[in-house]
């Protein structure tokens, strides 16, 4: 029986020569192509050297000299090395183990191709970087994690990388597989702007989240007040509790002196919580501590709880999705949804999917309607601090923000022009930008919505009883879709500073 490894597979196997001897190899190896049906496709890299830069050092190195790959069948390569042996050499793996047999290099189909689309289209762009990759994860300059990216489409589609600032450029930094098993070259794209990426939620630091830490602290402690029933007197509760914890900073303590003043029931809902909600409020009275007055100057008016938090406020029973909570001015549904995102854990350099609880704020207030018709309401999200900042962009610079498309920029330092994406949200966040420029957008955006004797700056959508359902589920949708826009992209970065008020992300 013929040795199927020998005779029938086909694998891409790597031969050596001398340097600036590739051609001359290449020649040979068509040659006997021409003889043999066992030798089917022959590459030799197009970009041999590299740029290598250590710290402000950048020079060239040789990356591929010598090299050849060759698709065929193993029994087709040593026939041919019994006749060219005296100048070529076949690539043999490093032995893993002290007693085992030694293999010739045998590179997979896929990553063969994925390497031949990096050397003819990037090879020649991008900069060989010789610290190692792990190093790129954290900018210390700035005291944050960098932003972990993949790229979705082009011959880098599927890479993934920081995105790193060198002197005034910011690059992708990401790796590249060796043509030896497990080996890997850690490389930087030039500009980052010029591909197509999407942003990973960094599950070891991502900036949104830590961001939002002190926001998810308050609202925490807000939505129990509310659940309890304190409504007017929520925020001044607020204030006294973390007041008593800046004072003595024990939870225990607190439960102690809210039960002993009657204020038993909250007393018990603070005493639920779990340790990392624990944490996070201890957090905030010790931030506090050292920057006295900021709950009361960043909170200092309460109407609807934001969008999107982690924490429902009011207990939900087993199998519930969804409750009412009345206020005074208003009617909030409080609806459990799930949030799956594409994540990077950069210890372990491993893709991960999270999905996530989180619960939507959504508040009901009576519309206007003439006599016998039905009735009708209005249905709005908290989006207030996000949207008071869009609402201050005005004239060109709001016509750029929301309708930009591409705009003529000077290719380098020729005179030649080529276009540029605008940082807009019709590029980058489609959805927002119906809401913002579609007149037959059901989702509107609300300058001050009257609600009680305040006002909220909020995503709105009028609807009749009848169609409650229909309508919550569309301001719901909408607005959850218009996170994920503006999470994902890379771009609009001071937007996703302002989406840390609209969705307290964990």
């Amino acid at each position: 029986m013929p040795d199927k490894l020998n005779h029938v597979d086909f694998r891409w196997y790597v031969m050596r020569t001398k340097r600036h001897q590739e051609s001359k190899l290449v020649a040979l190896l068509e040659k006997r192509k021409a003889e043999s049906r066992n030798i089917l496709e022959i590459y030799a890299p197009t970009h041999t050297t590299v740029n290598v830069r250590l710290d402000s050092d950048e020079r060239q190195k040789p990356l591929f000299a010598g090299i050849v790959f060759v698709l065929a069948t193993q029994d087709a390569l040593m026939d041919f090395m019994k006749e060219r042996s005296h100048d070529v050499d076949m690539q043999y793996e490093r032995k893993k183990e002290k007693d085992a047999r030694t293999q010739m290099c045998v590179i997979p189909e896929e990553q063969m191709r994925a390497f031949r689309d990096y050397n003819e289209n990037y090879a020649d762009k991008v900069i060989v970087l010789e610290r190692p990759y792990a190093d790129y994860a954290f900018n210390a300059k700035a005291g944050e994690p960098n932003e972990i990216v993949r790229v979705i489409d082009g011959p880098l589609a599927g890479c993934e990388g920081y995105i790193c600032r060198f002197r005034r450029e910011k690059r992708l930094v990401f790796q590249v597989r060796g043509f030896e098993p497990g080996s890997w070259l850690t490389v930087s794209y030039p500009n980052v702007w010029d591909l197509h990426v999407v942003r990973l939620h960094n599950t070891e630091g991502d900036r949104l989240s830590v961001g939002t830490e002190k926001g998810r602290a308050v609202d925490l402690l807000v939505g129990f007040l509310q659940a309890c029933g304190y409504e007017e007197r929520a925020l001044p509760m607020l204030y006294d509790m973390i007041g008593r914890l800046v004072a003595k900073p024990s939870l225990v303590s607190l439960c102690k002196d809210l039960h002993k003043q009657g204020d038993v029931t909250l007393s018990q809902r603070l005493a639920k919580m779990t340790g990392k909600e624990a944490e996070l409020v201890i957090n905030l009275a010790r931030y506090e501590h050292d920057n006295p007055g900021y709950v009361e100057a960043n909170w200092s008016r309460l109407t609807l709880r934001p969008f999107l938090t982690p924490t429902s406020g009011v207990e939900m029973e087993t199998g519930m999705a969804e409750v009412e909570l009345q206020h005074k001015d208003f009617t909030e549904i409080i609806r459990k949804v799930e949030i799956t995102e594409d994540a990077y854990c950069p210890s372990r350099q491993k893709d991960e999917t999270l999905t996530a609880v989180y619960y939507a704020h959504i508040g009901i207030i009576p519309s206007s309607c003439g006599e016998g018709q039905e009735r009708r309401f209005i249905l709005f999200a908290n989006w207030d601090g996000f949207l008071a900042e869009y609402f201050l962009t005005a004239g060109k610079a709001n016509e750029k923000l929301v309708g930009g498309t591409v705009q003529a920029v000077r290719a380098g330092t020729s005179k030649s022009e080529k276009e540029k994406l605008i940082e807009s949200f019709r590029n980058y966040a489609p959805t927002l930008y119906k809401v913002l420029a579609d007149a037959c957008s059901a989702v509107k955006a609300v300058r001050d919505l009257p609600v009680g004797n305040g006002t909220l700056n909020a995503l709105a959508v009028p609807t009749t009883e009848a169609d409650m359902d229909k309508a919550t589920a569309t301001l719901t949708d909408t607005c959850i879709r218009i996170c994920k826009e503006l999470n994902t992209t890379t771009h609009l970065a001071v937007w996703r500073r302002y989406l840390r008020t609209v969705w307290l992300h964990e």
